[in-house]
């Protein structure tokens, strides 16, 4: 079985843990209402996708916080 010779340093270990951080999610606006929406998903502002109406939004679904 392989084992590594020497102890691999803490400078070494970091430079391979700096590319392990998340990534922006990527934003485009939106065709009809001009928002930011994620790419391939209905725009939570106007609910449009692909040209047309998908989802209709009121008021009341803008509040994204729900009281259970």
């Amino acid at each position: 079985m392989a084992v590594p010779k020497q102890k691999q340093s803490h400078a070494r270990t970091n430079q391979r843990r700096s590319q392990h951080k998340i990534s922006a999610p990527a934003l485009r606006t939106c065709p009809q209402c001009r928002q930011p929406r994620r790419p391939h998903r209905v725009c939570p502002h106007c609910g449009s996708y692909g040209g047309r109406e998908v989802v209709a939004i009121s008021g009341d679904d803008l509040d994204h916080e729900h009281d259970h």
